[in-house]
């Protein structure tokens, strides 16, 4: 016989056990759909993390008081560990790491919230301090209008885009005057938007915030900020940053350490393996409904033969092969599964459709260039190809059985 016999034939059996089939088909439609919208979300989430991620500065380290072993990025065992949080980073750390290699640039900032009034409106925001001589060649913020921070500054800010026109009934422009615990401080640059908190901030010099915020010493920092000279260097600074530290806090036990390192790219790292598992995880769960799925087509397949016994019969008294029977079969499971994987994928895109709707606004899909999921077609024609291959497999015994019939004994089956 020619394959388009086949196909034919194994359609025609198709067609004519509508019910029985549909209700098979179902099964796949399912499974597919659950498998390409939840892989679709899955790539969502990826791009989405790897867009942000590509923004973020991977040579930056921060050093912060106080410690747990659980937020460290250090190698070693997890658990909790003894933590500080009245401890202080002065002067004397950042002079401590300057001699390190590995480091383009260091500086301690300091942060807090303060009342700020603006066109007779008050409001309290966040407000940074930081190092100005090196501030722009650390930050990956950028202006929208005016300029960053320079040396020479004082009682200037940049502020984040949210301040400037979310805050206050009037926008802040920039040379525009904002006061901070009754002192005056120009606006020279707002930031452009980022959707996070650093658009409700405020960045000044810290000389001038240590005046303006309360609890602040000069000399004294909520955190210190390292640059390395290159992503390949941050896992071993990080090393030197913590030995160094040690030595210069007078600490010998590890129990005793009163200060944590966190390097931005191990924290990238680690929420792209997240994502990563969090995928593979759902994808599994999903993947069990198509083995139900497979389940159902092999059942149907096996009471198909035993319903067209007598035409197998039939068919080989006049001269069908083996062979011919085993292919009639295959094709009708892998149509099966085609019908299945097609509708299965219309179902994906249905559901991909409905994560914006649940909240899922923020993911940007593969090339969408559009807020929402957006189903790419080799995820489509994977999840097509799946069906098939799934739909063969679950027909290759019921088929190689019904090809295996004896003539006579077919013929007398009742």
């Amino acid at each position: 016989m020619r394959q388009s016999t086949y196909l034919k034939m194994g359609l025609n059996m198709l067609v004519h056990s509508k019910l029985r089939s549909w209700l098979t088909i179902i099964g796949i439609v399912i499974g597919i759909g659950s498998v390409v919208g939840i892989l679709s979300l899955g790539d969502a989430m990826q791009e989405q993390v790897q867009s942000r991620l590509a923004e973020m500065d991977l040579t930056k380290i921060t050093i912060s008081p106080g410690y747990t072993k659980a937020s460290s990025n250090m190698p070693g065992p997890s658990g909790m560990r003894g933590s500080s949080t009245d401890v202080e980073l002065t002067d004397d750390d950042i002079e401590a790491l300057q001699g390190l290699d590995g480091i383009q640039y260091i500086a301690g900032q300091i942060s807090g919230s303060e009342s700020v009034i603006y066109a007779a409106q008050n409001a309290t925001l966040s407000i940074t301090g930081v190092d100005p001589q090196v501030w722009k060649y650390m930050t990956t913020l950028k202006t929208q209008s005016g300029r960053l921070l320079e040396p020479a500054d004082k009682y200037v800010a940049v502020i984040g885009s949210g301040v400037a026109s979310g805050v206050y009934d009037q926008e802040i422009g920039v040379n525009q005057v904002i006061t901070v615990n009754a002192k005056a401080v120009r606006v020279v640059g707002i930031l452009e938007e980022e959707g996070g908190r650093g658009d409700r901030s405020i960045y000044m010099p810290i000389d001038g915030a240590v005046n303006l915020l309360d609890d602040a010493e000069e000399g004294v920092y909520d955190s210190i900020t390292v640059k390395a000279k290159s992503e390949d260097l941050v896992d071993e600074l990080m090393e030197n940053i913590v030995d160094k530290l040690m030595v210069s806090r007078h600490i010998i036990q590890e129990d005793d350490r009163d200060f944590s390192v966190t390097a931005s790219k191990s924290m990238a790292e680690s929420v792209t393996e997240m994502t990563s598992s969090m995928t593979l995880f759902l994808g599994a769960i999903a993947a069990v409904s198509l083995l139900v799925g497979a389940v159902g087509i092999a059942n149907t397949m096996f009471t198909s033969v035993l319903e067209k016994t007598k035409e197998i019969g039939t068919m080989k008294a006049i001269g069908a092969k083996n062979r011919d029977i085993l292919m009639i079969f295959l094709f009708n499971s892998a149509m099966v599964g085609l019908v299945g994987g097609i509708l299965g994928d219309i179902l994906g895109a249905f559901v991909s459709t409905l994560f914006p709707m649940l909240g899922m606004t923020m993911m940007r899909g593969r090339g969408s260039g559009s807020s929402g999921i957006y189903l790419a077609p080799d995820l489509m024609a994977f999840g097509l190809l799946l069906a098939v291959l799934i739909g063969v497999i679950s027909g290759v015994v019921p088929a190689y059985r019904a090809s295996k019939l004896k003539p006579v004994d077919a013929l007398r089956y009742e």
